[in-house]
């Protein structure tokens, strides 16, 4: 199982469980949970309340002698018993805040707020296990194929018959390992003195049989990174970005480029096959001595 289904796997499950418990905390809530008490209230809210109570009361101590005074009119009145209902009562209103009932955890189950806070911790806990997968993903070293490893270019010989067009080299592109693979003549790496490739192990493979070896060059421009293309008609590497210029071999020719154009380890296994270590880069400065003629033709940028 690849890391990617293993992450994708573990994403899912994480959403899973995220709802699941969405879901469990609604359920408890439920439809025919009891309502919150005053207990539950702010004391702004309770103050309030105390201030619309008092009103009500007020109201109705104020309408009472009328209703009082007509209900006795047919009657006989006592001197006394008139003055009596004249006088408003006095008797404060009851404070609801006094009548509350105390309703424990296990009878109202959880508060709007408790569900709200427990949902975006939720959230909160979903984002930052996403993050972190993603984090871990970005960061997990390929072990097999794919740039940073060891990438299997094919047969040298089907290379090496694809790399020449008469007299012109025609550079052959290697995606997998982001490489441009040119042929290299051995004999070039002791008879041009100063070269930038002498001594250096694992540049140039093949060329055991015909003394043409090859060699894997990075296609990023080493100015600011930009793909450079071939060029067929110079014989060389031109930037499109800024004008760096490399011959047939890498070597910088012109521009703002401050070496040759990188390169990897190249060998050719038991297969005759063409092996390229692209997490095995040499970087080498601009040459004393060129190994190449550049330019060749018209240039293409």
């Amino acid at each position: 199982m690849s890391a990617t289904t293993i992450f994708l796997l573990l994403l899912v499950a994480a959403g899973a469980l995220v709802f699941a418990g969405i879901v469990a905390v609604a359920v408890r809530r439920g439809a025919g949970a009891e309502p919150l008490t005053a207990a539950d209230l702010d004391r702004e809210a309770l103050r309030r309340d105390r201030s619309a109570a008092t009103l009500r009361g007020a109201e109705g101590t104020a309408t009472a002698p009328a209703s009082t005074a007509t209900e006795a009119a047919p009657g006989p009145e006592a001197p006394g018993e008139a003055e009596t209902t004249d006088e408003p009562s006095t008797a404060p209103p009851p404070d609801p805040a006094l009548e509350r009932v105390t309703v424990d955890e296990a009878e109202y189950g959880v508060t709007r707020r408790q569900f709200f806070n427990r949902a975006l911790l939720a959230v909160w806990t979903l984002f930052l296990a996403q993050f972190g997968l993603f984090s871990l993903a970005f960061m997990w070293p390929k072990l097999k194929g794919g740039f940073g490893t060891k990438v299997n270019a094919g047969k040298l010989d089907d290379l090496k018959e694809k790399l020449f067009d008469g007299a012109t080299v025609i550079p052959q592109h290697v995606n997998a390992a982001q490489a441009w693979i040119v042929p290299f003549p051995l004999e070039l790496l002791e008879k041009v003195e100063g070269n930038s490739f002498a001594g250096l192990p694992s540049v140039v493979a093949g060329g055991e049989a015909d003394g043409i070896g090859v060699m894997a060059m990075w296609h990023r421009c080493v100015h600011l990174g930009c793909r450079v293309p071939e060029c067929i008609s110079s014989q060389g590497f031109e930037c499109p970005c800024h004008g760096s210029k490399y011959n047939i071999h890498g070597e910088y020719e012109a521009g703002p480029a401050p070496r040759n154009l990188d390169r990897f380890a190249v060998e050719v296994n038991e297969a005759g096959e063409l092996i390229i270590d692209t997490g095995t880069i040499y970087q080498t400065p601009r040459a004393r001595a060129k190994t190449a003629e550049y330019p060749q033709g018209p240039f293409c940028i």
